[in-house]
Order: C-alpha cells, then sequence, then structure tokens
C-alpha cells in the first residue's frame, strides 16, 4: 500500500485572499502560498488579516519549504510574518521571488529564509516533495500551476491563471505539458482556481486593454494622464508604458510598490520603457501637461495611497485639477467597492476626469472563467476534484462545471479552510481539521481578537454607556453618582432628561440590591450593568455598550 499524502487548507477556500495550503507526505511538509486578505468592511480598524498559522506553528519541525505559485499580495504578502515564528527556504519563479523579497526584507527578515528561482518546466525535488512547475498567464508574469507526483498520484494546483491566447508577453497557459502529464500519469486529483467560476464565457486577453489605452490617450492629448493600477500587474504597466510612449508623453511613478516594482520588472528585462522617458516624480513638474503620464498605486482606493491622498488633495507630488484624466486600469476587488467610489467621487470633485471599468474596458481579469476552467477540466481529465481560491458561491459553481465536465459527483470534494483532505489507494477524503481562523493584524500580529473586534462593531453601530457610581462596601448605599458619561448614544446636552431617568433607574436598582444585602462589588457592577443595559433598550431600542464604573469606599 502506498504512503498516505494530505493536504491541509489553512486558507482562501470560503474568501478572496488568505491562500495558504500545505502538502504532507513521508511526515514532511510543503507550504503552497501564503497570502493575506484585506479587511472587509466588518473589520474596522483592521489592516491585514493572515491565516491561522497554529498547524504551522505547532509542525514547524517538519516544514521542508514553501512554493509561491506567483506574486501577488493574497498569495505571498502573509510570508513576513510567518518568518517571525518560522523558518525555512522559499521557492518560486525569480520575478515572484522579487516581489516577495522587497517585503520580507522590510521587515528585516531575509536571514530567516532562503530564495530558491525555479524556471518554466523546471522539476524539483524539495526534501521528499517531486515538483513539475508549469507555466500559466495571471495578471502578473511568471505564475506557475503546479504538479507534485505523490505516492498517492499527481496532485495538480492550477495556481491563478487564464487562457490568455495573446498575453503580453507571448507566455501562455502550458495546456499541453498538463495534458501530457494526464495522458502519462493520469491526474489524480486537480485543485483549480474559482475565482470567476461564476462568469460565462471566457474571460478577454490581456493585450484587448493595449488597444483601448492608445485610444484614450489619442483623444486626451494636451491634458494631463495619471492612471492606477496594481503594483504587480507588469503587463498593464507596460501598456500604458506603451499607450504613453505612443503619445510621446514622458512617465513617472507614484507609490513607493510601484516604483520597486518597475525598477526590479525593468532590471530582469521584464518592463521596456527607455531610461530617457522615465522620470522621477519630483521633475513632473517640469514637464507641460500634456506631456506627462503618471502610473500610480491606490487603485483599491486604500487610505494614506497616492490615489487616495490625491482624491483628498494632500499628495505632496501631484495635485489635481481641471483638464486631468485619471484612468483606474482596474476592477475593485470585493469590499473594496466603497473606498473606490469615495475616491473616484473625490477626483470628480476636484475637477478631473475619471475613467474606469464601467465606462472603457480598461480592465480585463486575470482569473479563467467558465469555458477556460472546462477546458482545464477536459485536458487535466481528474479523478477527483477540489474548486479553491474563491468565496463559498464560487467554489460550489466551479463543482458543478467539474461534474459537467465528467468528474463524479463522489470525487468532487467541496472543502473549507480548516480541512483535511487524505488521498489513499482507496479514496480521497477528509480525515480531519486544524485551526484555521483570521489572524488580524492592527499594527502588530494578533493584537485584535474576536472579542475586540465584536466590541468595536459595537462601538461604531450603538454607541458606548459609562456609568460611574460610587458605594459605601458595607452597605451597598450610593454614596455619590451615578453620573452617566454617553459617546455615539445620545447627545448629553440635548438628552438631560433622559440621562436623568437612566440615573434613577440606576438608583433604584442598587437600592433594591443593598436592601438584598447583596453588597459585593460583582454584584454591584451587574446591578449597574443589568439596570442602565435595561433602560436604555426599552427607551431608545438601542444596544449600546454598557461600562459599569463602580469605585468603593
Amino acid at each position: 500500500m502506498a504512503d498516505r499524502v494530505r493536504i491541509v487548507f489553512l486558507g482562501g477556500l470560503g474568501e478572496i485572499g488568505r491562500n495558504c495550503a500545505v502538502i504532507e507526505q513521508d511526515n514532511r511538509l510543503l507550504l503552497l502560498d501564503c497570502g493575506l486578505m484585506f479587511p472587509e468592511v466588518d473589520m474596522p480598524g483592521i489592516d491585514l488579516v493572515l491565516p491561522d498559522f497554529t498547524y504551522l506553528r505547532d509542525n514547524a519541525d517538519r516544514i521542508d519549504a514553501c512554493l509561491l505559485t506567483h506574486g501577488h499580495e493574497d498569495h505571498v504578502g502573509a510570508l513576513s510574518f510567518l518568518l517571525r515564528e518560522v523558518s525555512f527556504p522559499i521557492y518560486g519563479s525569480a520575478l515572484t521571488l522579487g516581489l516577495a523579497r522587497n517585503r520580507i526584507e522590510e521587515s528585516g527578515l531575509m536571514e530567516r529564509t532562503s530564495l530558491n528561482a525555479l524556471v518554466d518546466g523546471e522539476r524539483r525535488r524539495i526534501g521528499p516533495f517531486d515538483v513539475e512547475v508549469i507555466p500559466v498567464t495571471h495578471s502578473v508574469p511568471h505564475g506557475f500551476a503546479t504538479a507534485f507526483y505523490t505516492p498517492q498520484g499527481v496532485i495538480l494546483h492550477s495556481g491563478d491563471f487564464k487562457l490568455d491566447l495573446t498575453p503580453v508577453d507571448d507566455r501562455r497557459t502550458d495546456l499541453a505539458r498538463i495534458g501530457a502529464i494526464a495522458d502519462e500519469h493520469g491526474i489524480r486529483l486537480l485543485l483549480s482556481d474559482s475565482t470567476n467560476a461564476e462568469e460565462a464565457g471566457s474571460t478577454k486577453s490581456e493585450r484587448s486593454v493595449g488597444g483601448v489605452l492608445h485610444d484614450l490617450f489619442a483623444e486626451r492629448a494636451g491634458q494631463r494622464i495619471i492612471t492606477a493600477c496594481f503594483a504587480s500587474h507588469l503587463h498593464r504597466i507596460q501598456q500604458i508604458a506603451d499607450a504613453a510612449l505612443a503619445s510621446g508623453r514622458t512617465i513617472a511613478t507614484l507609490g513607493r510598490s510601484m516604483g520597486k516594482n518597475v525598477a526590479l520588472a525593468r532590471e530582469m528585462g521584464l518592463l521596456r520603457i527607455p531610461d530617457d522617458r522615465l522620470v522621477d516624480i519630483e521633475k513632473i513638474g517640469d514637464f507641460e501637461a500634456g506631456d506627462v503620464c503618471v502610473i500610480s498605486t491606490g487603485s483599491q482606493g486604500e487610505p494614506m495611497s497616492a490615489l487616495a491622498l490625491m482624491a483628498a488633495g494632500e499628495n505632496k507630488w501631484l495635485k489635481i485639477g481641471e483638464g486631468d484624466v485619471v484612468i483606474l486600469s482596474s476592477h475593485a476587488i470585493p469590499g473594496n467597492e466603497y473606498d473606490v467610489n469615495k475616491v473616484i467621487d473625490g477626483l470628480y470633485r476636484l475637477g478631473a476626469d475619471v475613467i474606469h471599468s464601467g465606462i472603457a474596458d480598461v480592465h480585463v481579469s486575470g482569473h479563467a472563467q467558465q469555458e477556460e476552467l472546462k477546458t482545464l477540466l477536459s485536458v487535466a481529465k481528474p479523478e477527483y476534484f477540489i474548486p479553491v481560491h474563491g468565496e463559498f458561491r464560487h467554489l460550489i459553481h466551479h463543482s458543478r462545471l467539474a461534474m459537467q465536465m465528467g468528474v463524479a459527483r463522489a470525487n468532487v470534494l467541496l472543502a473549507e479552510d480548516g480541512d483535511v483532505v487524505e488521498l489513499t489507494d482507496g479514496a480521497v477524503d477528509f480525515v480531519t481539521e486544524v485551526p484555521a481562523g483570521f489572524l488580524y493584524v492592527d499594527g502588530i500580529v494578533g493584537d485584535v481578537a474576536h472579542g475586540v473586534l465584536r466590541d468595536r462593531r459595537v462601538l461604531g453601530e450603538e454607541g458606548v454607556v459609562v456609568v460611574v457610581v460610587t458605594v459605601d462596601s458595607r452597605t451597598g448605599e450610593v454614596v455619590s453618582g451615578p453620573e452617566i458619561i454617553t459617546r455615539g448614544w445620545v447627545y448629553a446636552p440635548e438628552a438631560e432628561g433622559l440621562l436623568e431617568e437612566a440615573r434613577q433607574a440606576v438608583r433604584d436598582s442598587l437600592k433594591e440590591s443593598a436592601a438584598e444585602g447583596a453588597t459585593d462589588f460583582e454584584t454591584v457592577r451587574r446591578h449597574v450593568r443589568q439596570a442602565a443595559g435595561r433602560f436604555v433598550n426599552e427607551r431608545t431600542k438601542r444596544r449600546p455598550m454598557i461600562v459599569p464604573l463602580v469605585m468603593e469606599v
């Protein structure tokens, strides 16, 4: 009987982001991606969301390496946090490692790892793991699908991909190699990107955006153009640069990550911008408006990003005004719509004209849609299938596509974060679960627990009422107070009558407890909280946070 192989899902199944999984073989672990997620609207004050590292910490001595599929933050962004606790080498394409290196160096953690570059089609043994990386097209160059040759057959992980037949760099998804593996070895289990599993048809080619950008630049001759996109979307940056150069413009980058990534890509020969057409943002004022193109970060409306500061009129390098054109060459990640719309409004208020994907075809997705997903299924011909990378509804739709393409219903597993799937001679099935909750980052890792987040929601939605009272520790009688301090419940100067009623309700409750002989500190606090909470709810139908502040004398 062949040795068992396990896959542990730590993130990315049920949400967009936090992509992280573990392949377990011969009692060793290989980490596949280690990404972060941006906070949702119900996470006030949170900066980032990470996978739960408990399983990795508990098994740190068994981790051989981390293999990265591509350089997006939702796949590499958590490395600089995990490396604080666990040390391991990292494998990926040279570009992916370069993008990951920026964050790791900023965190001062390079001594905790080593970076090992893989090339398209390379087959490498990492510990007991026999791994082959296969080129796929995505919205960041040099992404990989990964074939794991295990004692239980080939596990194929698609990575984030699309089937773009005319990519900007002519590096296509290697369906031929995937088909060859399927024919020669068979694919026991396919894990495939589900982000666009709801979308019918096929994703447009990235090259299609180039023509739209050329037309926009030609139409806006004489006007200053500011473009915004992901700093990792080097194909899009190249097409923006091509349109700018064709219209005689000089290019400047704005935003630290944009500057770093452009420099890295030019150094690696992945981005072609002549030295004499790229200037520092400090010199942009030396050029006429129609001779300028600025490529900026902040396409997701992130607070304090270059574009958000522009929209607020607070960017130190650029002041937006009448005649400026801003092109948002991106699409809002789910949860970021409010921030993006706020930035667009701010730009319009300053007099700019804003062009986004709702107005012109200035963005295409980097993820496969239904016809492309079905094509991969038809080429791979997997025995078992698990949809990955997406919200739960995306996983459901992808599961249905797999069954349409001939995968037996019993062989389609709908996994979620924390699930552990085991491959044995007889089956592929769920066996156990591991911790896989959200780890919130608020300034420092692990600073915010679920209870704190819940309290923030209550404060934001209902407000807070603080009741200050001094009681005699022997008799329980009120010595002074109660005083009511409130924020976000009622406006105190206009609600003195209501506050006096609340004070009286607390006094009455404390008299009852004193008459019953209940004078210990905790009982008094409970009476204060219950009396204030009951009154507030009955009179205003609100449930603010009640904070009893009881002092004994």
